[in-house]
């Protein structure tokens, strides 16, 4: 069987990649920038050099694939706009599964692709999951939750946990490595068919005021909650440099933190997740705490 992984040297994908090998299949890695895969892996799989932006490149680089792992990366351009980046993305994804025949694809959404629009640059996965299914092969669309990796680390020495939403409102947290568990999953078996939304929900939902107590233990310092109000974001969002299209893109994302957001796929044995904010916080955040400042990710970000 024939596995091909795309942003092989991301959090989601760098596990799915050590999942495969342990399971004995030697996947095929597309990757921009192959000197940055380990040496490790590098003996174990097949590396084809590959930017996901050439739309050509992929359906070359994806012959014969049985199975898919499709990761759309974040847009490096400051002024582009990432809705349209992720439906090009997806538009790319459904050439290579039409044009190549692959059976199998795991595509990583996002929670709020439901809503299909008015979710900023979410709105981009929805297109994208519409044009995977529109091929006809069979698809399961891996609806995420908010990522561990997105708490900042300069707001936490400075004692605040801080995301667009109310801290009374509870929704999933996750580690971003559990995505690449299920995925895997789906990848190694080959006995389902057809179109699926499954989401990955993390251990439990989890509000603002109880992250930031969960962070106060772990860490070993106090931590409150503090809502970033919208306009707030999006001066912060500039003030890093984004264009405008960046800035509503991923200030829109904010939709799916509001109380009348309810997701498709609702909390179940299939959609949770193992590893506890607290477990994760103190392997890897007390440590980057005594580190120099450099934030996590500069974008609050599901995918």
């Amino acid at each position: 069987m024939r596995i091909v992984v795309t942003t092989p040297t991301g959090n989601i994908g760098s596990r799915v990649v050590r999942l495969l090998l342990q399971a004995g299949a030697r996947p095929a890695l597309l990757a921009r920038d192959p000197a940055r895969l380990d040496p490790c892996v590098l003996e174990r799989a097949d590396v084809i050099q590959a930017d996901l932006a050439d739309a050509d490149a992929v359906v070359r680089a994806t012959r014969g694939a049985d199975a898919l792992f499709w990761v759309a990366p974040l847009m490096t351009d400051p002024d582009g706009d990432p809705e349209a980046w992720y439906a090009q993305l997806g538009a790319t994804a459904a050439r290579a599964v039409t044009e190549n025949a692959i059976a199998r694809t795991v595509n990583i959404s996002s929670v709020g692709a439901e809503m299909g629009t008015g979710a900023g640059e979410i709105a981009g996965l929805a297109r994208a999951e519409e044009l995977l299914n529109a091929t006809g092969a069979s698809v399961v669309h891996l609806r995420c939750g908010y990522f561990y990796t997105n708490l900042d680390l300069d707001s936490l020495r400075q004692g605040v946990v801080r995301i667009p939403a109310a801290v009374d409102f509870s929704q999933p947290w996750l580690d971003p490595r559990d995505i690449g568990d299920v995925a895997a999953a789906r990848l190694l078996y080959s006995g389902w068919s057809g179109r699926h939304v499954q989401a990955v929900h993390g251990p439990e939902d989890l509000t603002l005021t109880r992250v930031a107590e969960i962070l106060t233990d772990a860490l070993g310092r106090p931590i409150r909650a503090e809502t970033i109000s919208d306009d707030a974001l999006r001066a912060s969002i500039r003030a890093a440099g984004f264009g405008e299209k960046q800035v509503e893109g991923m200030a829109g994302m904010s939709a799916v933190m509001r109380p009348e957001f309810v997701p498709e796929d609702k909390r179940s044995i299939l959609t949770t997740t193992p590893t506890t904010l607290a477990a994760w916080a103190h392997a890897r955040l007390r440590p980057l705490l005594q580190a120099p400042a450099k934030p996590l990710s500069s974008r609050v970000v599901s995918t």
